[in-house]
C-alpha cells in the first residue's frame, strides 16, 4: 500500500527558505518581447472597451512562439519545479491601474483559467485594508492583520503588487514537502492524522466538508491547510478536535513558522508572485498603512485552474473557485 508516503521527498519542491534566500533561480523577469506582446494585446482590449470579466481565450492575441514558451515555462515551474516563482519587470509608472490589472489578468489567462474567488463571482480580487476586524465575517486579507499560512481554493494563486504598505506586509512562503519531511523525520507517529479527512469550513460551502491535510497520489504529495478553518469546521459540526489532533496541528504549525524553512519577500510595486496551492503555503505579516487612502497597500489576486495541474485522489477533491451565489 502506498497511501501514506514514508520516504523523504528529495524533489525540487522540497526547498528550504534559508537556502533560497541566497539563490535567484526562483526569480523570473518579463522579457522585452513579452512586454511588447502584452502591450499589444492590452491595446486591442482597450480598443474594444472590454471589462476584465468579459475576457476569454478569443481575446488572447499572442502567437509568438518564444513568448508562448515563456508562459509554458512558468506553468511548468509551478507544477514540476519549486511550486512558485516571482515575476518582475512590470513598470507600474508606465500604466494605469486598470491597464496593470488587464496585463496581469492576461498573464494569468496565458497560463491557466481564472476562477471565482468569492460568492459574488469576482475573478480578480483586491487585497486591501478595507475590512472591519471586529466583524467575524471579514476575511483577513481585507485587513492589515497577520495572515496565517494557508492554501487557497484553486490550483494556483497569484498576487500583483500595486502599492506597498507604509511598513510591514512581508509575503512569506513555505514548502509543504519540506514540512512533510520534518514531520516524517521527527514525528512519524502523527503522519496518519494528516491523511485522515477532517472537517473544514471552506468559504462558499453551506456546511463544513471533509478533506485531509496531506494526500499522496500519482507520486505527488498535495497539501490543503488553514488551521482556523479546520477549527471552525469542527466547531460548527459539534465535533471537538481530539488531543492528538490538536498535537498534530501544533506540530504542523511549528514547522510552517520555522524561520529557517520559510522564504520571506517584499513584493515591490509591479512584482507578481505565483504559487501552486498544493505544494506551497503562503502568509503575510501585519502592516501599517498610510493615512492617505490613495497610498495604501494594494494587491490584485488571481486564482487559476491550470491545464497541467496534477491528478488528485478522490478523497482530496480539487477546489477551483468558490461557487457564485445568485442574489437576484
Amino acid at each position: 500500500m502506498n497511501t501514506i508516503l514514508k520516504e523523504k521527498i528529495s524533489h525540487k519542491s522540497a526547498w528550504v527558505g534559508k537556502d533560497l534566500k541566497n539563490q535567484t533561480d526562483w526569480i523570473y523577469y518579463l522579457s522585452e518581447e513579452m512586454l511588447h506582446e502584452l502591450s499589444q494585446n492590452l491595446q486591442l482590449i482597450e480598443q474594444q472597451d472590454l471589462e476584465i470579466d468579459q475576457l476569454n481565450n478569443t481575446h488572447l492575441t499572442i502567437n509568438n512562439p518564444q513568448v508562448l514558451s515563456e508562459f509554458k515555462k512558468y506553468a511548468d515551474e509551478l507544477e514540476n519545479g519549486y511550486g512558485f516563482f516571482l515575476l518582475k519587470g512590470l513598470d507600474v509608472s508606465k500604466f494605469s491601474e486598470r491597464q496593470l490589472a488587464i496585463i496581469y489578468y492576461l498573464i494569468g489567462m496565458y497560463m491557466g483559467q481564472p476562477v471565482t474567488q468569492n460568492p459574488k463571482g469576482d475573478l480578480l480580487g483586491k487585497v486591501e485594508n478595507v475590512g472591519d476586524l471586529n466583524n467575524k465575517s471579514t476575511r483577513v486579507y481585507e485587513t492589515n492583520a497577520y495572515l496565517p499560512y494557508h492554501t487557497d481554493l484553486s490550483d494556483v494563486v497569484g498576487l500583483l503588487s500595486i502599492r506597498k504598505a507604509k511598513s510591514g506586509g512581508l509575503s512569506s512562503l513555505v514548502s509543504a514537502a519540506t514540512v512533510y519531511n520534518r514531520i516524517l523525520e521527527n514525528y512519524p507517529e502523527y503522519l496518519g492524522y494528516y491523511y485522515h479527512p477532517t472537517y473544514c469550513d471552506h468559504l462558499g460551502d453551506s456546511e463544513p466538508t471533509l478533506t485531509p491535510i496531506f494526500s499522496f497520489y500519482d507520486n505527488k504529495l498535495s497539501c490543503r491547510y488553514l488551521r482556523a478553518y479546520i477549527e471552525l469546521g469542527h466547531e460548527r459540526k459539534g465535533i471537538p478536535l481530539s488531543r492528538v489532533q490538536v498535537d498534530a496541528l501544533d506540530i504542523f504549525d511549528q514547522y510552517i513558522q520555522d524561520p529557517d524553512l520559510r522564504l520571506d519577500m517584499m513584493l515591490e510595486p509591479g512584482d507578481m508572485q505565483f504559487c501552486n496551492n498544493y505544494c506551497v503555503m503562503h502568509s503575510r505579516s501585519s502592516f501599517i498603512d498610510d493615512e492617505d487612502i490613495s497610498k495604501r497597500r494594494k494587491l490584485l489576486r488571481l486564482w487559476l485552474k491550470m491545464p497541467n495541474a496534477r491528478s488528485l485522489a478522490k478523497d482530496f477533491p480539487g477546489r477551483n473557485g468558490i461557487q457564485k451565489v445568485n442574489l437576484s
